[in-house]
């Protein structure tokens, strides 16, 4: 259902999820329509910042020294992780999107932004009930810190189209799973966002009930498009 959302000032903080390099150069890993994805994400940061809103980065970053790398991780011949290795320079965070002076790197092994155990932790500190979220892959990294934080109780504002995945398919029915169950959430595109990171009423898509939204190969695109 569709319904008014404003969020109250000092409540809300901007995630940004690993939004790397290697997702635009390396062909294993590329985005579909990388940069309309970065450029969404940057006006989010910018109006975040423009509001007084935390602004929170999120990298992907694999050192496979460390005892901690998951079992079954994709590992090269050379021992160097498959994706986001510590050595690689394709793991820097794009200049669209890089952080400022003062703004928080979280660095991470798995594939939600909770899963390092600071976060969380964070953001009671600083009051915060509410995390407009942007980045990549939508049915893996995104799809993780969405639930992680449901599950957590805090409220999750994500911009589906600053949001990514490998092809539209992938990405548009990784944000519909997530709509089935944003429980005390919402979604809405960029231009919403950034009106809600203003203070202003947005008309945006709550979930009501239990997985509302039923949809076919043929009928995914329209019902993402209704989001």
């Amino acid at each position: 259902m569709r319904k008014l959302l404003t969020i109250p000032r000092g409540k809300l903080a901007s995630l940004s999820i690993d939004l790397q390099e290697e997702h635009r150069h390396d062909q294993r890993y590329q985005v579909h329509a990388y940069d309309r994805v970065l450029a969404n994400a940057a006006r989010l940061q910018q109006a975040a910042r423009a509001n007084g809103v935390p602004v929170l980065h999120c990298a992907y970053i694999v050192d496979t020294a460390e005892a901690r790398t998951r079992p079954f991780h994709p590992m090269m011949a050379d021992g160097s992780s498959a994706f986001s290795d510590k050595s690689s320079p394709l793991s820097a965070i794009c200049p669209e999107v890089a952080p400022l002076d003062g703004e928080p790197v979280l660095v991470k092994s798995d594939a939600s932004a909770f899963c390092e155990g600071s976060l969380a932790g964070r953001l009671r500190a600083d009051g915060i009930e509410w995390l407009c979220i942007a980045g990549v892959w939508t049915e893996a990294c995104i799809d993780a810190t969405v639930k992680d934080a449901v599950r957590l109780g805090i409220r999750v504002l994500l911009a589906k189209d600053a949001c990514g995945s490998a092809t539209p398919a992938m990405h548009q029915t990784g944000i519909l799973n997530l709509a089935n169950r944003l429980y005390g959430g919402a979604i809405t595109d960029t231009d919403g966002a950034c009106r809600l990171i203003g203070g202003e009423d947005v008309d945006v898509w709550t979930i009501e009930g239990s997985v509302p939204l039923r949809f076919s190969f043929d009928s995914a695109a329209a019902a993402y498009s209704h989001l």
